[in-house]
C-alpha cells in the first residue's frame, strides 16, 4: 500500500514555523527503511498495512511530543499484491506524457 501523509504541529507559535517538528516525522519515516518520497506538502511511504501505519504512528507522536495539538492528513492507495508503486504510477504517466 501506499500512504500519502502530512503531519504537523497546530498553533506553531509567533513565527509559525513547523519545519523542526515536520523534520523530526521526516526522520521517522526515513529511519523506518520503508521506500519513501518526501515533498513541501506530503510524505508518501510505501509497505504492509501494519507497518507502514506504525511509522504514521511513530511519525505523528514525534510531532506531539512538541505541540499540545496535532494535525494528521492522511490518503492511502490499498492494492495488494502490488509492490514499486512509489514510482511506478509516476512511470507510467511519464509515459503517457512522452507519447503525447
Amino acid at each position: 500500500m501506499l500512504v500519502a501523509f502530512s503531519v504537523a504541529p497546530t498553533g506553531a507559535g509567533e513565527d509559525d514555523s513547523v519545519s523542526e517538528a515536520v523534520a523530526a516525522a521526516v526522520k521517522v519515516v526515513r529511519e523506518s527503511g520503508l521506500p519513501h518520497e518526501t515533498t513541501s506538502m506530503f510524505t508518501t511511504i510505501e509497505g504492509e498495512w501494519d507497518e507502514v501505519m506504525d511509522v504514521v504512528k511513530r511519525a505523528t507522536e514525534a510531532v506531539s511530543s512538541r505541540s499540545p495539538r496535532t494535525s494528521l492528513v492522511l490518503k492511502a492507495d490499498i492494492r495488494p499484491g502490488h509492490t514499486g508503486q512509489l514510482r511506478a504510477k509516476v512511470e507510467r504517466v511519464e509515459e503517457h506524457l512522452r507519447e503525447a
